[in-house]
């Protein structure tokens, strides 16, 4: 396996992990804001982007070929952002190895991310128009430009159709409840008010049940809200940084 790592800037280290079917792509806004304040450090998970491999098959395993990652770059403490499945890799990681982080940043994801089953089934079976609905239908909100589903679209369509079904099949394994309280890192959650994939109560039973967890709710946004309203979630990670 060959893991694609990208690293811009310098400075205080924030890494972040995209979501399932995605890749270091889906951060290229945060990337451009944030590399002249910090060393951002994108990361393929296996079997997307420009990572080879197979895809992992738990949240547990992605967690820790994360982990590798950060000793490989010789960091001892980072900040740590995910999406969707890569905040349940945040989870996880903060609670197996919260030495390693300042703090974590939970973006349109849950303590438990289960998926419809019909997803799981039709991913693999029809993954053109399975795709297609998720990006057409639910990944973004409805005020969202045209153009920016249809560029969702593509990205989500260069993952393989076993890719996607994995990291489905890993979210629908994944299961934090009854263990947040154990999280005492900073941690800022992140939502999208039109979230239909991980809705905006997902985000705020992390706020409830994680002390001292800061919550932005993101108007006209949807699961993309780091591509949907960048600036916003741009201007909240900065503030969590470096002012919280």
């Amino acid at each position: 396996m060959n893991l694609n790592v990208e690293v811009y800037g310098s400075g205080e280290p924030i890494i972040f992990v995209h979501g399932v079917g995605g890749s270091s792509q889906y951060w290229h806004y945060q990337k451009e804001y944030l590399k002249d304040l910090m060393k951002v450090i994108l990361i393929d998970l296996p079997g997307h982007g420009k990572s080879s491999g197979s895809a992992c098959e738990t949240i547990e395993e992605a967690r820790d070929i994360v982990r590798e990652a950060i000793m490989e770059l010789g960091i001892h403490k980072c900040y740590l952002a995910g999406h969707s499945m890569g905040g349940g890799i945040a989870i996880s990681f903060a609670l197996a190895y919260p030495e390693l982080l300042r703090g974590i940043l939970l973006i349109c994801t849950g303590a438990k991310l289960r998926v419809l089953p019909a997803i799981l089934k039709e991913i693999l079976e029809n993954k053109e128009d399975t795709v297609r609905m998720i990006m057409m239908e639910y990944a973004f909100s409805n005020k969202a430009p045209q153009k920016m589903k249809e560029n969702g679209f593509k990205d989500m369509m260069k993952s393989s159709a076993t890719t996607i079904y994995k990291g489905f099949a890993a979210c629908d394994k994944f299961n934090a409840i009854g263990s947040l309280d154990k999280i005492t890192l900073p941690t800022m959650i992140i939502g999208g008010k039109d979230d239909l994939l991980t809705p905006p109560a997902f985000s705020e039973y992390l706020y409830k049940n994680i002390k001292g967890s800061e919550l932005v709710i993101v108007e006209d946004a949807g699961h993309m809200v780091m591509i949907e309203q960048s600036d916003t979630v741009n201007k909240a990670i900065k503030n969590f940084v470096f002012e919280g």
